[in-house]
């Protein structure tokens, strides 16, 4: 199971990935994946991503990196060369809490739905409710959620 992960980019949930095991596996059930995406998340073979209002999506390629969600389709792609903590520093200055980690999610618009449908700015997403139901900058409170990149305060 772990091997079918790490060859997707997709980030899929557990149900699409038991789709594709199940090709390799027939005999394989939903729960015996879930169980081992449990398991791989706990040993650190993999990552879970919880964002905000979607289903959890799996991520067999642990190492850092930030991740970025279509609020379109809903498509999920790894943002990379973006530093480790690359703001825990000026968190830290500003709120003079010691930072131990965080989880930041960014969201947008996919290449192919920008193509398909155009790009409206301030197109309602329902992403950011701070700024009328209105897409904003990353320095809005909605930008830190759940699952993008976990930093430790040490990276």
């Amino acid at each position: 199971m772990l091997e079918e992960l790490r060859k997707l980019d997709s980030h899929p949930t557990a149900v699409e990935l038991f789709e594709i095991v199940r090709t390799r596996l027939p005999n394989i059930s939903l729960g015996t994946v879930y169980r081992n995406l449990d398991l791989l998340v706990q040993s650190g073979e993999a990552r879970r991503l919880e964002f905000s209002g979607a289903k959890a999506r799996f991520d067999g390629k642990p190492g850092h990196h930030y991740h970025i969600r279509c609020v379109r389709c809903r498509r999920v792609d790894d943002v990379h060369d973006l530093p480790p903590g690359f703001a825990v520093g000026q968190v830290r200055q500003l709120s003079g809490y010691e930072v131990l980690g965080c989880r930041l999610e960014f969201f947008g618009i996919c290449p192919e739905c920008k193509t398909r449908v155009g790009a409206v700015r301030d197109e309602p997403t329902g992403e950011n409710e701070n700024s009328g139901g209105k897409e904003s900058t990353c320095a809005a409170p909605s930008a830190v959620g759940d699952g993008g990149g976990d930093v430790g305060a040490g990276s």
